[in-house]
């Protein structure tokens, strides 16, 4: 089993008002680990010893993306908060047509070359955009195929792009280069909410066990809005994972 993380979007609006007891809250709950989108102020020495502090670590950050953000304070605040490894996500324009998705390999490949000076490597964060096809080509398969250094943080709920592909097989064909899972739950249609991981149509087992267990590191919780309460929504996701044996936590 890999360790449990959430991505903290999923409490953002929580954390605007108190970002202490939003960690404390997922320490309690028993996650092993936090993947930040933003750090309310604080700073990646100080949110790094808080979250130790609490037990747990940080997986991985949202926080800055490298391809919206100046690259030296990118590498900076990543290398802070004592990981090696830098987020990019791109937009639906960027995946929109041939010319689009060759921009997009080409800026990919830039900044896998800068961070590579640095001893870190570039993770893709994809939505349901980068799984529909281009000239016959899913997106996210051309990203794997032109651009060799990039690793991937397979966000399973958007991969299945509302029944279109399969999440297991699209983790599947990443495997070798993906060592974050996004797992996210609900009914698999555009524009309703999600729900507690285990509590939607998503196969959750086949889609961790797609992952090959010699680099997968992280199993992480995102979901990005629920009908039920969100903390309760996390919880339940992380007693699911846990009681499944499908991550572990640390209780």
């Amino acid at each position: 089993m890999k360790p449990i993380s959430v991505q903290l979007y999923a409490l953002r609006e929580e954390s605007q008002s108190d970002f202490d007891k939003v960690l404390s809250d997922i320490a309690d709950i028993g996650y092993s680990g936090v993947e930040p989108f933003s750090l309310f102020g604080k700073t990646p020495e100080a949110f790094k010893r808080q979250v130790e502090d609490l037990g747990m670590r940080v997986s991985s950050s949202h926080h800055p993306w490298a391809n919206r953000t100046e690259i030296n304070e990118a590498i900076e605040t990543i290398q802070a908060l004592g990981l090696t490894r830098v987020a990019a996500g791109f937009g639906p324009d960027d995946v929109k047509d041939s010319d689009s998705v060759q921009r997009t390999v080409d800026t990919i490949n830039s900044l896998t070359e800068s961070l590579k000076t640095h001893d870190l490597t570039l993770f893709l964060h994809n939505h349901f955009w980068e799984f529909v096809p281009v000239d016959g080509e899913l997106p996210y398969h051309t990203f794997y195929r032109k651009c060799p250094d990039v690793e991937f943080e397979v966000d399973t709920y958007w991969a299945a792009n509302f029944g279109a592909c399969d999440p297991a097989q699209e983790v599947a064909n990443v495997k070798d280069r993906a060592p974050l899972l996004h797992i996210k739950d609900g009914p698999n249609e555009q524009g309703k909410a999600h729900v507690a991981v285990g509590d939607g149509v998503l196969e959750i087992a086949d889609i961790i066990n797609a992952a090959d267990p010699n680099v997968l590191e992280w199993v992480i919780v995102e979901l990005d809005a629920c009908d039920t309460d969100m903390l309760e929504a996390i919880r339940g996701s992380y007693e699911f994972l846990t009681k499944e044996s499908l991550a572990g936590g640390r209780k």
